[in-house]
């Protein structure tokens, strides 16, 4: 039931392959081509296993609905029964109970609660079938130390870390690493909650396994609650919000991290990224440059889609630009997908790309850097001190 991974049959599969994205995590961070090819140009579906049915899951399912002839679940792995059921009147996927019953992914996402995640992992690569599974692989030193010696023996996993991949944040990490900046000199993350807002930074910095210097504090505060996963409020409701605000000195560069737990969702509480170079900075979507030393320069990123003011092309994304120049172009157009999906869209590729012998999408061992610098950011509001991290057997 499940296939055989010879050098030859990746080398098959890598040639029938033609979504050229450059997903690859190069410090410092590589940009991309202006220009990304459609994904009509694609010239196969991928076909992926699926194990959980949690909410995370169905965003790859959303991403294989609206993307048909791109994508395909060849089963998803639910112990349940009832949801099971449930799953295949909603998304016309096939559930089974074991991942033993699946049937020839090309890989397969794993997408349950962190604590079981690992044994779901080595049970999967026991098969020699490569895993993308979700944020985070692990979220203690041992487990994660385990997986890497998983990666070492030859176990092919990566990790769906996808916010660098949204379509807005991918630009401004592209534009700061192109050097349109200058040299980078510090970022300051208010986007995502713990290892993801890290791993941010550090693509913004250009920073890979260099050991820092981190002083944190948490402040708690109260706020209008703003919608949830179940929709939006019904009635005027306080919460409690408790923010982290951290420093992370690298010693030539330095990253601050900002968030508040309730700023995925709030409708009063901004998420931004701001990158600062010697020649200028990017904050949100504005970007201040030089183009000589008496001219400077500031412009928008600006959205480019279709389905509004009368527009009759469907409701997507083309992409963003700055000035006359495309920063980006959705490669999934015209499917009707947000910003978070385009990116686990990419995560799917890029997966594929990995397995036929391309570059990591997002390696276990970057994953587990951002998860410990989360615990040493932990580790400094518990302290009420500064924290040196120090390098780790993945470094």
């Amino acid at each position: 039931m499940w296939p055989a991974w010879s050098p030859k049959h990746r080398v098959a599969r890598k040639k029938s392959s033609s979504l050229a994205i450059d997903l690859a995590y190069a410090l410092p961070w590589r940009p991309t081509s202006s220009s990304l090819p459609t994904v009509s140009q694609q010239q196969r579906q991928i076909a992926f296993g699926l194990v959980g049915s949690g909410w995370r899951a169905t965003s790859f399912l959303q991403v294989t609905r609206q993307l048909p002839d791109q994508f395909r679940v060849t089963g998803l792995v639910t112990r349940d029964p009832d949801r099971g059921r449930r799953f295949e009147q909603q998304w016309g996927v096939r559930t089974v109970r074991t991942v033993a019953e699946l049937t020839d992914p090309e890989f397969v996402v794993v997408s349950v609660d962190r604590a079981a995640a690992p044994g779901v992992i080595r049970e999967i690569v026991g098969r020699v079938v490569p895993v993308l599974t979700e944020t985070p692989p692990a979220d203690d030193i041992p487990t994660l130390l385990g997986l890497i010696e998983l990666v070492r023996r030859g176990a092919r996993i990566q990790v769906a870390e996808q916010y660098h991949l949204q379509p807005l944040l991918r630009a401004q990490l592209q534009l700061a690493g192109g050097g349109l900046l200058g040299t980078i000199t510090s970022a300051q993350c208010s986007v995502a909650h713990d290892y993801h807002g890290v791993s941010l930074l550090r693509r913004a910095l250009g920073i890979g396994f260099e050991s820092a210097t981190i002083s944190a504090r948490e402040f708690f505060s109260p706020l209008v609650a703003g919608p949830d996963r179940a929709g939006d409020p019904v009635q005027e409701r306080s919460v409690t919000s408790r923010q982290v605000t951290a420093h992370l000195d690298f010693g030539d560069r330095l990253g601050i991290y900002d968030f508040a737990d309730d700023q995925y969702r709030s409708w009063i509480r901004s998420r931004e990224l701001l990158i600062r170079g010697d020649r200028g900075e990017i904050r949100g979507s504005e970007v201040r440059h030089l183009a000589d030393v008496r001219t400077p320069l500031v412009q928008d990123i600006r959205r480019v889609g279709a389905g509004e003011n009368g527009n009759l092309e469907g409701l997507f994304l083309r992409g963003l630009t700055l000035g006359d120049r495309w920063l980006y172009r959705n490669p999934f157009l015209p499917a009707r997908l947000n910003d978070d999906e385009i990116a686990v869209a990419c995560c799917l590729v890029g997966m594929s790309e990995h397995v036929a012998g391309g570059p990591d999408l997002y390696s276990v061992a970057d994953a587990a850097q951002d998860v410990y610098l989360t615990l040493m950011i932990r580790r400094a509001i518990e302290t009420g001190g500064s924290v040196v991290t120090e390098p780790q057997p993945w470094a």
